[in-house]
């Protein structure tokens, strides 16, 4: 008894001493401007790496492996200039340093970043060449890609050649990815800068608290209203490159008694054209955020975002254009009762709904799990200039029209310049057309009217090509603190997506309805069927006569099921920090039809499989998986090795899915998923005056799909390009690196230098509404070796920022890019090539296979020349070019309000320069190929191009309270 009695004592004096000697370092984070608490500062202990974050209350504390000593606090959000306190650490000792203040950043190139690269993707071109990765890096202030996100992305640099498919946005946990392309569709939530600054960023599949992530990172975008700072902003911006003006408002309430907290924003952008002619810009954005703590450990926050986008859209440009035009000229838009109006027009309204739910399950198990709901409309207006009227007695289909596009080929010099001696009245006509373009070049709408009035029935329309999503999304996502050194992470994640496709008449121009029905390209077609039956849009329906906002031509839906979950582990210690991962998913997909189209009808089988374009597709289904691991190694506070590996699967989008969707219910044959391997490896540097990161990749990409739809004589005109085990590489190495000389002076260099390219011959059929599997030669194009079209490969920069106590600040960097190359035709490079159209017919070959599988060799050329060939097939390389930025600002305080500007120039000097191309598809076998490089006038189907913008301004004045 004496003995139990003597422990009992001693456990008891041996727990007091451990309490009183625990290591603390606490404090709290106060607004430099108002003295307000900032919640979610990320608060570093710089020789460890520890990291924490403050609450609602802007208040943080170390409690487990303080480190003893001297010891530097860094503070840093996204909006704040980062500060540096220094302490001293004893043992059993608390450190209290309450009362820590950030001050606003009048530099922040928040709004700069979302103008350049949001409404860039909002305005891309379904080529994807526009899709540009650096929208993912905005919260970064990693050195390299803060260059990436605020100076590369001008020139759509993608780093590590990537894009943003190859990338997770969140907010507040929940993906926003797209499963139409993998893609993030930033429109859905543009304008909405001032309530978008509480980022966490994570680099590549590193260790994230979220999901298991991709190769370019992930991005959460925190917007719970607890996690705002109290008070507002209002701000006016005027730029010349997307919009010409916006106006911006919000406040925050932060956190209220009774545990309330709430947010809102409202924001409107405007203009009547950007940098390039005829782009309108009209655009509102809304959002609200209301909080309420429920006791101690749970909270409840509901999110509602509704940002409308209408925007008016361009087109690539050829050389040939280019020359005579400049890089401003779009020839979407023309002149009606004196005002400019675009045929081309980008419309997105799709607002989205969530409702988080926080728990703290225990000091040290946290649970998020979070409802979100998506829903609304995408919708891309064009020219529809096939309309027809249907003669009974004879059973044909007359109507139709030329493409009425002003730089359409037939119109430009080019055309009347063909062959190497051209006439002198060629010469003449090349004249007259060069003068019209010139001097006009736009639509002529007052022609689509009178045509259609003329007429008597609709040959000309305005047709909006309509995705309508509803998306529900279900997740849970726990962080537990196992030990003093080990967290787990993981979530379970559900989402479900009906998207609803059909074409959409928005206007008649004038004539009575529009009859639906499909023109025929060549008499005969149809798989042998009469041309009333085949033309039909919807044999149900034949001969349907539509007017505006009626649905026509193809109508289907898309269901889509994902289930995934992935589950990590993090280790810290004193010298090493490692993290292993690893997630399972299942995708599926089915298409449901509600027209039967006239070439597709549900009884009719080809190559003795039926195919079906009414009613339910075969599911396509993929069960992925994922591993990934990496670890940090700290030779010293300031030196650091850290490495990351991951293997994945990925399952190919909905696009990637089905290879002609809107007609039919065919699902790409032998489809698989993607398989990604990547290792990269860094050496980082950081001390109070410089920080440097030193990195290099190796990724390899096989079994990807791409589906491609163009115009091509080579294939029976319009088609859909199926390419499939495509093999790519990506590997190269990128610096950071910035100094701190003088209090007031900070200089900076970035570089990357990559190489991404294809690895194998893929395989390439066509499908159309006259075929469906339609190859050449051995069914493979030659695109090993080739380059990937990812933006330039070399990026160079040096600049230098300016910080005065007197709070404004200017800076410089000049950027250099080279190693760009234009995205190469799969076509081109197939059996076609070699194939002499002279040699075959291609419509009495396909009239004589009505099973609609063809494979077309044995038709080569007598003077094929392997040399000229070789020349003919050489990929082209972009000029290398040079950019220089500036950018300015400066903020007073006056009373309690902070005032302020910021602005930018791009392009100083006013640049040209090429972001990206493709090779056109029109004609492309060796003869004709020939014969456009000999052309006096030149190539009249040259590649395209997209052409960065020449010098550009961006100036945003704000009142802060």
């Amino acid at each position: 008894m004496k003995k139990s009695f003597l422990l009992f004592l001693f456990g008891i004096a041996f727990s007091l001493t451990s309490f009183a000697q625990q290591t603390v370092v606490k404090g709290s984070v106060l607004d430099g401007t108002t003295g307000e608490p900032i919640p979610d500062v990320t608060v570093t202990i710089e020789e460890t790496g520890q990291t924490l974050k403050t609450d609602a209350r802007g208040e943080f504390s170390f409690t487990q492996n303080v480190p003893l000593g001297e010891q530097v606090l860094k503070i840093e959000k996204v909006g704040y200039v980062t500060k540096r306190y220094p302490i001293i650490v004893n043992e059993g000792q608390t450190v209290d340093i309450s009362g820590m203040t950030l001050d606003f950043d009048s530099s922040d190139k928040k709004d700069l970043f979302i103008i350049s690269i949001s409404d860039d993707n909002l305005n891309g071109e379904d080529d994807g060449l526009t899709d540009n990765v650096s929208g993912l890096l905005q919260a970064s202030r990693d050195v390299f890609l803060s260059a990436a996100a605020f100076d590369f992305s001008a020139a759509f640099f993608r780093p590590r050649g990537l894009d943003n498919a190859n990338g997770k946005v969140l907010i507040n946990g929940v993906e926003m990815n797209k499963q139409l392309n993998g893609r993030p569709q930033w429109g859905n939530w543009g304008g909405l800068n001032d309530v978008q600054r509480n980022q966490e960023f994570t680099m590549g599949t590193a260790a994230n608290d979220y999901n298991f992530g991709d190769l370019a990172g992930t991005n959460n975008i925190m917007m719970r209203a607890s996690k705002y700072r109290r008070g507002g902003r209002v701000s006016y911006a005027s730029a010349n490159r997307s919009y010409q003006g916006r106006i911006m408002a919000s406040y925050s309430s932060g956190l209220l008694e009774g545990g309330w907290s709430y947010s809102f924003l409202g924001s409107r952008r405007f203009g009547e054209e950007g940098y390039i002619d005829g782009t309108l810009y009209d655009a509102n954005s809304f959002f609200v955020a209301v909080e309420k703590q429920l006791g101690e450990k749970h909270s409840l926050n509901f999110t509602g975002i509704y940002a409308q986008n209408r925007r008016g859209r361009s087109t690539p440009l050829t050389q040939e254009i280019f020359e005579l035009k400049g890089r401003r000229y779009n020839p979407r838009w023309g002149i009606q009762d004196g005002e400019q109006r675009n045929a081309s027009i980008r419309e997105i309204e799709e607002p989205i709904l969530m409702l988080n739910h926080y728990w703290d399950v225990t000091s040290k198990v946290k649970l998020n799990t979070n409802v979100s709901y998506q829903f609304g409309e995408f919708a891309d207006t064009r020219l529809d200039f096939f309309g027809a009227r249907f003669d009974e007695e004879n059973g044909q289909l007359y109507g139709g029209a030329r493409n009425p596009t002003p730089e359409h080929w037939r119109f430009l010099p080019s055309n009347f310049l063909r062959g190497s001696n051209p006439s002198q009245g060629d010469y003449q006509a090349a004249f007259f057309a060069r003068e019209e373009f010139v001097n006009d070049g736009q639509l002529d709408w007052n022609q689509f009217y009178e045509a259609n009035i003329l007429n008597g029935y609709n040959i000309f329309a305005l047709q909006a090509n309509v995705n309508r999503d509803q998306q529900w999304t279900f997740n849970s996502i726990i962080d537990a603190e196992v030990s003093d050194n080990i967290r787990i992470n993981g979530n379970v994640n559900y989402r479900y997506l009906n998207s609803e496709n059909f074409a959409r008449i928005e206007d008649l121009l004038g004539g009575p309805g529009y009859l639906d029905v499909n023109i025929p390209f060549n008499d005969g077609e149809g798989f042998g069927l009469p041309v009333e039956t085949f033309s039909q849009s919807n044999v149900r329906t034949p001969n349907r006569i539509v007017g505006e906002s009626d649905k026509y031509s193809y109508h289907y839906d898309i269901n889509a099921n994902v289930l995934s979950s992935f589950v990590q582990a993090q280790f810290k210690y004193n010298k090493v920090d490692f993290y292993v991962g690893g997630s399972v998913s299942n995708t599926s997909y089915q298409r449901e039809g509600f027209y039967e189209n006239g070439f597709f009808q549900n009884d009719f089988t080809i190559n003795q499989t039926r195919v079906n374009s009414f009613g339910e597709s075969e599911k396509v289904d993929f069960t992925n998986y994922g591993v990934k691991g990496g670890l940090t190694y700290k030779i010293t506070g300031k030196h650091l090795i850290d490495v990351n590996a991951s293997h994945f699967t990925k399952a190919p989008g909905i696009r990637q899915s089905f290879g002609n969707a809107r007609q039919n219910n065919l699902i790409i044959t032998d489809l698989e998923s993607e398989t990604i391997n990547s290792v990269d490896a860094s050496y980082i540097f950081r001390s109070p005056i410089i920080k440097a990161r030193l990195t290099g990749y190796y990724t390899t990409f096989e079994d990807g799909t791409e589906v491609n739809f163009f115009f091509s004589e080579s294939v029976g005109n319009l088609a859909q390009e199926i390419i499939q085990n495509i093999g790519r590489r990506n590997f190269g190495g990128e610096l950071g690196i910035e100094a701190q000389v003088t209090p007031t002076i900070k200089l900076k260099g970035a570089a990357a230098m990559g190489q991404f390219t294809f690895t194998n011959n893929p395989d390439v059929y066509y499908s159309s509404d006259r075929y469906v599997d339609l190859s050449f030669e051995d069914g493979t194009t030659q695109l090993e070796d080739l380059r990937v079209s990812s933006g330039p490969e070399r990026v160079f920069q040096i600049g230098f920022e300016y910080r005065d106590p007197d709070f404004w600040n200017f800076g410089v960097t000049t950027n250099f890019f080279s190693h760009a190359y234009v995205d190469p035709s799969a076509l081109k490079r197939s059996g076609v090539f070699v194939q002499d159209p002279d040699a075959y017919d291609l419509d009495q070959i396909l009239a004589q296979n009505n099973d609609g599988v063809v494979n077309i060799s044995g038709f080569g050329f007598a003077d094929y020349d392997e040399d000229i060939a070789r020349d003919l097939l050489r990929q082209e390389r972009f000029d290398d070019y040079m950019l220089v930025n500036l950018t300015g600002g400066k903020s007073w305080k006056i009373n309690d309000y902070f005032v302020g500007f910021f602005a930018t120039i791009n392009n100083v000097f006013n640049q040209d320069y090429r972001t990206g191309g493709f090779e056109q598809a029109r004609i492309i076998d060796y003869r004709n190929q020939l014969e456009e490089q000999n052309n006096t006038g030149g190539p009249r189907f040259g590649n395209r191009y997209f052409f960065g913008n020449g010098t550009t301004y961006y100036l945003n004045v704000y009142l802060r309270f």
